[in-house]
């Protein structure tokens, strides 16, 4: 008898259903086949199915298991083939009942005994096995809360084979699990671990991270050590807009493939902050490898990237942030696969002013020649510069200014202007199609939005004649500028926006590094 059994391989963020068909036919030597493209985690299966199928009392003795993945021009990866391979094999000798498989998906890696391990990627395996229209779905215990967020489909979290074997067969009764994800989802956006009233001090930085907040710029931090660059970066998610159900459920999907979903976890509720360190590989950071996984990029999508000590990266891996940084998707090709994946984040860079880190401090000496600061900040791209909107110069906050200093304006007060300034974004770029914040406004939505009145013409030309500024910094200045005047709920852009839009823009100063 030919058992069929249901299953998924997961392509990219999406899900590949997988037809498993297991042949047990009399042999005088015992024999085990998997075909249909496995890689080595689907043909190591074959030890942890038998043993489990001993711990359920099988034999599999003069048999011979063919398993056939189809379709079979497709590569199979990963442990979670364990399960349904398993129930193939007992539906084949006829230990299982074969009439209402075909209404099940089934998803599980084995360990000997037979207990059932976690899988990555059950989210959108989960809402594959919705579309393709089965009644319900069999995952491991441990992902059973990140597959129930899936409405309109049962999902049975199983601990042991013989909870599945049981159910199938009459003798167990199981409950579907289930999640009401948006009292779960709402309930859980409010919390953050950091909150902006605990900075003493910097309240240009913080103007400066609630501008970026509100337009979805990128933003680079230049200070000494210590100066709380790190910090005020950490508590960024904290004043940017609370996710969507539709941005949750598609960082979900993200962090499900990634296997980073915990299980007591439903769907991701706050904005991610990924903060990888500067010895991170090309891969690591745009993703990839023999067995496809998202990188660190695609792990902050709808979130915040934050590199530390930007300068430090190794060049390769920042100029593969350039193609990223503007389209707001990543492909990778490789000779096996071909992906495209999101990956639309916030970058948030922090680094040294020179290599010794006390350039510009009022009281530590720079023992730094202008050649060598010079060469430190050519660390930096001027493609990549150019996508980095907002560039502030971070002092340290003296001794008396920390101790007096009184408790900030918090978090919740801040991002209620964010939310406000991201709402007249919304509606102004409603009919442009991939546009929702000032960041990503093309040069003819520039042309439209940003329009100068004849003082701020003059205070802008002026101020790049006498600052020296480079010619990539207009743009940028009048991106800023739009987001100012949004928060400040004005419809034109005031000389007033366009100074403070200035003051943002340190680095393109021909005189920074000489002063």
């Amino acid at each position: 008898m030919i058992a069929k059994i249901s299953s998924a391989t997961l392509q990219g963020l999406q899900a590949l259903p997988v037809t498993i068909e297991v042949s047990t036919p009399d042999c005088p030597v015992f024999r085990y086949a998997i075909v249909g493209l496995p890689d080595s985690a689907v043909r190591e299966s074959q030890e942890r199915v038998l043993s489990s199928l001993r711990t359920y009392g099988v034999s599999l003795n003069m048999k011979q298991v063919v398993v056939n993945l189809a379709p079979a021009d497709v590569k199979k990866e990963g442990s979670g083939f364990d399960l349904p391979i398993t129930i193939g094999v007992l539906v084949s000798l006829g230990r299982l009942p074969s009439d209402a498989i075909n209404r099940f998906m089934f998803v599980g890696e084995l360990s000997l005994d037979g207990t059932v391990q976690p899988v990555k990627g059950i989210l959108p395996i989960a809402i594959k096995a919705r579309e393709l229209g089965y009644e319900a779905l069999f995952v491991p215990e441990e992902n059973v809360r990140e597959a129930a967020v899936v409405n309109r489909l049962k999902v049975y979290g199983v601990h042991h084979l013989k909870d599945v074997t049981g159910f199938l067969s009459g003798t167990t009764q199981l409950n579907p699990t289930e999640v009401n994800t948006r009292e779960e989802f709402f309930a859980r956006q409010s919390r953050y671990d950091f909150d902006f009233d605990e900075v003493k001090g910097q309240e240009n930085v913080k103007r400066a991270f609630e501008v970026a907040a509100a337009g979805g710029h990128n933003i680079l931090l230049v200070g000494s050590p210590g100066c709380g660059k790190s910090m005020m970066s950490k508590r960024l998610p904290s004043i940017l807009p609370p996710l969507s159900l539709s941005e949750s459920l598609e960082t979900t999907q993200i962090h499900s493939i990634a296997g980073k979903i915990s299980r007591d976890t439903s769907l991701i509720s706050q904005r991610p902050f990924r903060a990888p360190h500067h010895t991170i590989s090309d891969v690591a950071l745009v993703g990839g490898g023999t067995n496809f996984m998202p990188g660190e990029i695609c792990l902050a999508h709808n979130g915040v990237l934050f590199l530390d000590e930007f300068t430090e990266f190794s060049k390769s891996v920042l100029e593969t942030l350039r193609q990223p940084l503007e389209d707001r998707v990543i492909t990778i090709s490789r000779a096996k696969y071909n992906i495209t994946m999101p990956c639309s984040f916030m970058l948030v860079a922090s680094m040294n002013p020179c290599p010794c880190g006390w350039h510009h401090h009022p009281t530590h000496a720079c023992v730094c020649t202008p050649a060598q600061v010079q060469r430190y900040m050519n660390r930096i791209s001027g493609p990549l510069m150019d996508r980095i909107d907002i560039q502030v110069e971070v002092e340290s906050v003296p001794f008396n200014d920390m101790v007096n200093a009184p408790k900030g304006e918090s978090s919740a007060t801040v991002r209620e202007r964010v939310v406000a300034a991201r709402k007249i974004q919304e509606a102004r770029y409603a009919g442009v199609k991939g546009i929702h914040c000032n960041a990503q406004m093309t040069t003819s939505l520039l042309h439209e939005y940003a329009q100068l009145d004849e003082q701020g013409t003059i205070r802008l030309r002026d101020a790049m004649r006498r600052l020296n500024l480079s010619a990539r910094a207009y743009d940028r200045i009048l991106k800023v500028a739009r987001t100012i005047a949004d928060l400040a709920g004005s419809t034109s852009i005031q000389p007033v926006h366009i100074g403070e839009a200035i003051g943002y823009r340190n680095l393109d100063r021909e005189s920074w590094i000489e002063r």
